[in-house]
């Protein structure tokens, strides 16, 4: 397993030399506010999202998790602009998602988010260098050869820029998305099930990335998953049960996650 270089420190704060100063202060990344989400009628169809708020702070890591069904990842498409909600407000870098035209809210997600997805979606015919450039390319931006090696060097694969994704691990394969995530400096990055193909050694360096990401750039990083071990590398857990927010819970042990996901998946 190739050895992870230490991202470029962002120098913020106090650590700037100059006194914080609450009115700059950036919103939250992302806000919903009291978002419902129902596929179908009202009589047979289903209540995904039930009246949920929440705000992701810039500078963390948050896991969303909750039993099969719980609407974990319908939040996350909410959330991210990839589904439009039934009710409620959702807010994406400061910009309120319904006042924009499926081409702004492309736009918007192209140059503001970062995603990280089980199934990864790499483009096979495109080398590792090819895709993890593949966002500035879509937006017409220019390609530093030098950026994508820097990246490629922090996330431990600079030595397989040339290689074809079929030829990597899924440990490979995943450092390569999360390096794609990272490459137009989003406002965050969501994941959903980033660790769920993986072993246990690759998935723990695998979250060690998305952790080095939230403390070194300052990154917001969102994590759906239903793997408590995740917790362990959470600022934050959110806890979904039948699409409602039941819980919070502040850096828990991953057997306080256990215990109450046990709980809830009782009441069923």
């Amino acid at each position: 397993m190739p050895t992870t270089a230490p991202f470029p420190p962002v120098i913020t704060g106090a650590a700037s030399g100059l006194p914080p100063n609450p009115a700059a202060r950036p919103p939250d990344p992302v806000v919903l506010e009291s978002v419902t989400k129902r596929y179908g009628g009202r009589s047979r169809g289903v209540l995904a999202l039930d009246d949920v708020s929440a705000a992701f702070t810039r500078g963390s890591l948050t896991a969303v998790m909750g039993v099969t069904g719980s609407g974990k990842s319908t939040l996350l498409q909410c959330a991210a602009g990839l589904d439009a909600p039934t009710s409620g407000t959702v807010r994406l870098a400061g910009t309120d998602l319904k006042d924009l035209s499926r081409r702004k809210l492309s736009v918007l997600r192209r140059r503001r988010v970062g995603f990280v997805f089980q199934s990864l979606n790499l483009v096979p015919t495109l080398s590792v260098a090819e895709n993890i450039a593949l966002p500035l390319r879509l937006d017409g931006r220019h390609v530093r050869r030098d950026q994508v090696r820097e990246l490629a060097e922090r996330v431990g694969i600079e030595s397989l820029l040339g290689r074809l994704p079929h030829t990597l691990s899924g440990g490979q394969q995943q450092r390569t998305a999360i390096a794609r995530a990272l490459i137009t400096g989003p406002e965050v990055i969501f994941a959903d099930e980033p660790t769920a193909a993986l072993d246990l050694i690759t998935a723990e360096h695998v979250l060690g990335l998305l952790r080095q990401a939230v403390d070194e750039l300052g990154q917001t990083v969102v994590v759906v998953t239903h793997d408590p071990a995740v917790a362990s590398h959470a600022d934050r857990v959110l806890v979904l049960a039948a699409g409602r927010l039941v819980d919070e819970l502040d850096r828990p042990d991953p057997r306080q996650v256990i215990r109450l996901l046990r709980d809830l998946a009782g009441r069923r």
